[in-house]
Parts: structure tokens; sequence; C-alpha cells
């Protein structure tokens, strides 16, 4: 279970048990920090909170704001300095050299946001979430949301019709660029400060094939919070008792229909593995003129090659663009040996071009390592 789930199963628990909670989320970040915007801390009246948004440092600061959102059900900002040298000074020693804004709300706002992020979820679609973090707007309160759909669907409010209308503005310009930013947005009366969120479903993946080799994959996989869905001709094979971290089946009839049978669109990222020359070349010969990002064919750069040729010979030849999605052999070259770290160097790679990453040494990287949301 990924930390999100984890945290949003959590506040749908302690909703329906009518126990009272508040739940921290960071939504700016200057310089280096451990998380990201976007990171969420739970914080229930009574047990262990649930999630990060540090590397264990802020916790305990943050929990105490809980309680008094908690106790008097207002959402508050709270920020904190990490870019003392002096570690006596702060006391948290976090070893980043940054500042952070976390917002903390209340249990009836912590039921918007797992609302919004069951939505993502279930729908597999991306939602733009913008929260009011402080207003000057009268009838634009802190918590306020707004929540913009990637086809263009519009939920709730800020509370100023002027607002909302700049705000979706906003929210679908960020959701094309898979960003999330603190912004400034003014109105009638005053501006609002928000924290407009990009929240996107989990990485959707199709795996080609149901040997052994296919189950750890599918198991690390499954644990970063990944829908994961098995392909195979081999009916039998497409059991939970086989897989039981698998999100679904699909029992293929036809290897050269493969795009169609599983639904491949641009956010399904594809690894072929059936250690079979010409139904690989089947599955190769649908997945070329899909929309997925990412085409990882199992095997040596030579065996990818000969795919290639042969698909040639028979008048299927990928353009530049089709070329580039075709990763052959799939992975990273982390000198992976055996099933196992096969599956961590395959998963990598995808999360690499997920990101737009090369996927080197972060030794080696210039500037910041994760991308950082901008602050209008």
């Amino acid at each position: 279970m990924s930390e999100i789930t984890e945290v949003l199963a959590a506040i749908e628990s302690l909703r329906e048990r009518g126990e009272r909670m508040a739940l921290a989320t960071v939504v700016s970040v200057r310089g280096s920090a451990y998380r990201h915007p976007g990171a969420r801390l739970l914080v229930p009246e009574s047990g262990d909170p649930i999630g990060n948004i540090s590397a264990g440092c802020l916790e305990g600061d943050v929990a105490e704001t809980a309680k008094l959102v908690m106790a008097d059900g207002r959402a508050r900002t709270v920020s904190f300095d990490l870019t003392a040298d002096d570690e006596a000074v702060w006391g948290w020693g976090l070893g980043c050299n940054g500042a952070i804004d976390v917002f903390v709300e209340p249990a009836e706002k912590a039921a918007e946001v797992a609302g919004a992020l069951r939505m993502a979820l279930e729908e597999e679609r991306p939602i733009s979430m913008v929260t009011v973090l402080d207003s000057s707007v009268p009838g634009v309160d802190e918590g306020n949301r707004l929540l913009v759909g990637s086809e263009g669907s519009v939920r709730g409010g800020l509370g100023s019709p002027e607002a909302d209308a700049q705000a979706e503005r906003i929210a679908i310009d960020l959701l094309k660029r898979e960003r999330s930013e603190t912004r400034v947005i003014p109105a009638v009366g005053g501006e609002v400060r928000a924290f407009v969120e990009v929240l996107e479903p989990p990485l959707r993946l199709v795996v080609c094939g149901a040997g052994h080799d296919v189950i750890p994959l599918v198991r690390a996989a499954s644990s970063l919070g990944w829908r994961v869905l098995v392909a195979d001709d081999r009916e039998a094979f497409l059991t939970h008792e086989r897989f039981p971290e698998a999100t679904g089946f699909v029992h293929v009839e036809r290897a050269d229909e493969i795009s169609a049978t599983a639904c491949v669109d641009d956010r399904t990222f594809v690894v072929v593995m059936t250690h079979n020359f010409m139904r690989d070349k089947e599955y190769l010969r649908s997945l070329m003129s899909s929309a997925a990002p990412y085409v990882g064919m199992l095997g040596s750069a030579a065996r990818t090659e000969r795919l290639l040729r042969e698909l040639a010979d028979e008048g299927v030849t990928p353009t530049d663009e089709q070329r580039a999605r075709i990763h052959g052999p799939a992975g990273l070259d982390l000198g992976g040996e055996g099933p196992e770290e096969i599956a961590q160097a395959i998963l990598a790679e995808i999360l690499a071009v997920k990101r737009g990453r090369a996927g080197g040494f972060l030794k080696d990287r210039r500037g910041p390592i994760h991308g950082r949301p901008q602050t209008v």
C-alpha cells in the first residue's frame, strides 16, 4: 500500500467512526527539503500519525498544531525555516537547507481531500485541487476548495465568482503541465493565496506475460501504489493466487490487439516479457501504434532489433517518435541479476521516463533533486 493510499484509508476509517483528526499538507517549499508539496500527515485525536512530511523531525511540531486545529476547528498554516546552520538553535537537524509551509485543516476538510483523492484513484484521471490557504476576500475562507477535472469539469468553489474563474484557469494550466504550485489570486476586495495541487492517479502498468519472473515485477510495482494488469493467453495463469498484488488481468486471444484489449492509453506503461519471440512481435506490432509513453521489451538489444526488422519486413516500420518509446532491453543499467533485481531496474526506468529524467547518479545532477513548484 502506498503512503497516499494509507492516508486515504485512514481518513475514511476515522470519519466513519466519528473520530476527530487533522490533516497536514506541505504546500510550499523554498530551497531544499526532504518532502515536496503534496506530502501529507494525518494526525488522529488518538493513536499514531499516518504518513510523513519530513524525515521525522517536524512531525511532532505539526502534531501540536493539529491539536489546536482539532480543538477550534480552524485551519491554519505553519512555517518552518530549515536554513539555519546551527542545529542547536532550531533543534530539527534535517540536513536540508530550505523552508516549508504546512497547511493543517480539521476533519471535515480532510474528508474533502479524501473525496478528491478517491476520485483521482477510482476514475484514473488527474484532478487539480485549489485550496485556500489565506484570504482577504470576503466570503473566501481558509480551506475552501475548487476541483477541476482534466476533462474540464468543475466542483466546489472558493467563495467568490471572480476568484473561482481565475482559479479554474490556473488549475487547467497546471493540469496540462502536471505541476503543483502556490498561487496568489487577485479578486474584488483583496487577494487569495491558494495551493493548486495536481492529484495524479496511480501509474497504470500492463505486463504482457505471466511467467515466473513477472511475479516480482508485479509485487514491486504494487508496493509503489501502481495499478498493475497482467496480460497473457494462458488464462489459467491469470489468478490472484499467482499474482496476489495485481489489480486485474487481461486474457489475450490475439496479441496484436493488446492495445485495444487492455485499453492502452497515454497513461499506460507497458512491459513485454513473454519469452516467446513470435508472441512478443505481435504485442509490439500493436503497441507501436498505441499512445503508451513506454514499451519495455525484455531481452537483449539484438533481440529487440530483430523484432523491429521482422516487423519492418512485414510493412510495419516505427516512426522516430514510436521508436523512442521502445526500450529494449528494458530497465536501467544497474547490473541487475535475477528476476527481483531486474524488476527494480525496469521500474526505475519507468519512473525516469515518467519524470522526464535520464536515470543517472544523483551526485552528478546539477541543480535541485526535485522539480520545485513555484509561488506566484
